[in-house]
């Protein structure tokens, strides 16, 4: 195992397929990734928070893995709300990496191959979400099927 890096991230895991949220401050990946982990269970799928807020990630048998810290586990702050409790795992391997989505201008439709760099060996197959997205689980299961299967 490789030396961890902390990155600003909300890491979930709905069935096997982990999903690493990543942007901006304020962009809502705790919120997006809190309203996928309630549509996966309502659609009756195994969904559980790994990190909010702080991620560690690492590279295990050729995959990246994301790791909460010790001190953050099972809590998840969704803003305007406070902090909550969600049924966690403490570490789970990442698939695709979630980023904000452009409703408008040249990057409305991102490339189909778009790839998501954290450093250098880091990086993973990217999907674009817009941050006021009513369904984001349903949204992302359109563009990559293989999610919570």
């Amino acid at each position: 195992m490789g030396a961890a890096f902390n990155i600003n991230a909300t890491a979930i895991v709905i069935n096997r397929t982990g999903l690493l949220f990543v942007g901006p401050s304020g962009w809502g990946k705790s919120m997006l990734a809190f309203t996928c982990i309630t549509e996966a269970k309502r659609m009756g799928l195994a969904a559980l928070l790994v990190a909010d807020d702080q991620v560690f990630l690492s590279k295990r048998d050729g995959e990246i893995v994301a790791e909460c810290p010790s001190a953050i586990s099972g809590l998840i702050e969704l803003r305007g709300t406070g902090i909550v409790k969600c049924e966690s795992v403490p570490l789970a391997p990442m698939h695709y990496a979630v980023l904000p989505g452009s409703a408008s201008g040249e990057n409305r439709l991102p490339p189909d191959n778009d790839i998501a760099h954290f450093a250098e060996d880091f990086s993973l197959p990217a999907l674009r979400l817009l941050a006021n997205a009513t369904v984001p689980l349903a949204i992302l299961m359109a563009k990559a099927p293989d999610i919570g299967r």
